[in-house]
Protein backbone atom coordinates (compact mmCIF):
# COMPACT_ATOMS: atom_id res chain seq x y z
CA UNK A 1 0.00 0.00 0.00
CA UNK A 2 1.51 3.32 -0.94
CA UNK A 3 1.82 6.28 1.67
CA UNK A 4 0.79 9.87 0.46
CA UNK A 5 4.12 11.82 0.40
CA UNK A 6 4.50 14.33 3.72
CA UNK A 7 3.41 18.00 3.08
CA UNK A 8 5.84 20.59 2.21
CA UNK A 9 6.30 22.82 4.27
CA UNK A 10 9.01 25.30 3.49
CA UNK A 11 8.56 28.51 2.02
CA UNK A 12 9.36 28.32 -1.48
CA UNK A 13 7.07 24.24 -1.88
CA UNK A 14 4.38 26.19 -0.53
CA UNK A 15 4.81 29.25 -3.18
CA UNK A 16 5.21 26.55 -5.91
CA UNK A 17 1.76 25.12 -4.76
CA UNK A 18 0.61 28.60 -5.24
CA UNK A 19 1.59 29.29 -8.65
CA UNK A 20 0.85 25.54 -9.64
CA UNK A 21 -2.60 26.63 -8.85
CA UNK A 22 -2.54 29.36 -10.60
CA UNK A 23 -1.06 28.11 -13.91
CA UNK A 24 -3.40 25.00 -14.17
CA UNK A 25 -6.22 27.27 -14.35
CA UNK A 26 -4.95 29.55 -16.80
CA UNK A 27 -3.80 26.59 -18.88
CA UNK A 28 -7.04 25.11 -18.46
CA UNK A 29 -9.39 28.27 -19.68
CA UNK A 30 -7.00 28.03 -22.90
CA UNK A 31 -7.45 24.57 -23.53
CA UNK A 32 -11.21 24.94 -22.86
CA UNK A 33 -11.36 27.69 -25.34
CA UNK A 34 -9.51 25.83 -27.80
CA UNK A 35 -12.23 23.08 -27.92
CA UNK A 36 -15.22 25.45 -27.76
CA UNK A 37 -14.23 27.40 -30.62
CA UNK A 38 -13.48 23.75 -32.47
CA UNK A 39 -17.32 22.94 -31.39
CA UNK A 40 -18.32 26.12 -32.70
CA UNK A 41 -16.90 25.45 -36.26
CA UNK A 42 -17.82 21.81 -36.60
CA UNK A 43 -21.55 23.18 -36.14
CA UNK A 44 -21.08 26.02 -38.53
CA UNK A 45 -19.79 23.62 -40.94
CA UNK A 46 -22.98 21.42 -40.27
CA UNK A 47 -24.96 23.93 -40.61
CA UNK A 48 -23.11 25.25 -44.35
CA UNK A 49 -22.36 28.30 -42.72
CA UNK A 50 -19.26 29.64 -44.90
CA UNK A 51 -18.55 33.04 -43.08
CA UNK A 52 -19.14 32.55 -39.73
CA UNK A 53 -16.82 29.17 -40.12
CA UNK A 54 -13.88 31.24 -41.02
CA UNK A 55 -14.46 33.64 -38.55
CA UNK A 56 -14.66 31.22 -35.65
CA UNK A 57 -11.50 29.50 -37.85
CA UNK A 58 -9.71 32.35 -37.40
CA UNK A 59 -10.07 32.91 -33.97
CA UNK A 60 -9.09 29.29 -33.27
CA UNK A 61 -5.99 29.62 -35.40
CA UNK A 62 -5.09 32.74 -33.24
CA UNK A 63 -5.86 31.11 -30.04
CA UNK A 64 -3.78 27.75 -30.90
CA UNK A 65 -0.89 30.22 -31.78
CA UNK A 66 -1.23 31.77 -28.22
CA UNK A 67 -0.91 28.80 -26.89
CA UNK A 68 1.70 27.52 -28.71
CA UNK A 69 3.54 30.53 -27.66
CA UNK A 70 2.95 30.52 -24.21
CA UNK A 71 4.05 26.98 -23.51
CA UNK A 72 0.27 25.49 -23.20
CA UNK A 73 0.00 23.63 -26.09
CA UNK A 74 2.92 21.36 -27.93
CA UNK A 75 3.56 23.13 -31.59
CA UNK A 76 2.70 20.00 -33.38
CA UNK A 77 -0.70 19.63 -31.27
CA UNK A 78 -2.19 22.95 -32.24
CA UNK A 79 -0.95 22.22 -36.10
CA UNK A 80 -2.83 19.19 -36.17
CA UNK A 81 -6.18 20.78 -34.58
CA UNK A 82 -5.24 23.99 -37.13
CA UNK A 83 -5.12 21.27 -39.70
CA UNK A 84 -8.29 18.96 -39.16
CA UNK A 85 -10.51 22.40 -38.62
CA UNK A 86 -8.90 23.90 -41.65
CA UNK A 87 -9.77 21.32 -43.52
CA UNK A 88 -13.24 20.75 -42.48
CA UNK A 89 -13.86 24.34 -43.26
CA UNK A 90 -12.38 23.95 -46.73
CA UNK A 91 -14.50 20.86 -47.49
CA UNK A 92 -17.63 23.28 -46.72
CA UNK A 93 -16.82 26.03 -49.37
CA UNK A 94 -15.70 23.81 -52.16
CA UNK A 95 -19.12 21.58 -51.79
CA UNK A 96 -20.92 25.08 -51.69
CA UNK A 97 -19.01 26.16 -54.68
CA UNK A 98 -19.53 23.04 -56.48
Amino acid sequence: MATKPAVKKNMSALKRVRQTKVKTEKNRSVKTLIKTLAKKIEAEAKSKNIESANAVLKEAVSTSDKAVKKGILHKNTASRKISRLTRLVNSISSSEAA
